[in-house]
């Protein structure tokens, strides 16, 4: 006698994907990704439930704001000068 196949009277429960990141959540790790601090576990977490589209979005509109913000502080300091 064979042993029956488990597999096929129980099929496996098919995985749900994660939950896609928030816009918090993306903005966190690329703010965090400048500095080049990131925790081990945490990038693990990010490479599943965030989409690269969103890291580039967020990573370009993040250095436009960060050298607009240089540009008013040196426009500013300079004009005082």
């Amino acid at each position: 006698m064979t042993p029956p196949d488990t597999a096929r009277d129980h099929p496996a429960p098919a995985e749900t994907p994660p939950p896609a990141a928030s816009l918090r959540r993306v903005a966190l790790a690329v703010f965090w990704s400048f500095f080049g601090v990131r925790k081990g576990r945490d990038m693990q977490n990010d490479t599943v439930t965030i989409k690269p589209l969103h890291v580039v979005v967020v990573g370009l509109l993040s250095g436009l704001a960060f050298v607009l913000v240089l540009v008013a502080l040196v426009t500013l300091i300079t004009r005082n000068a």
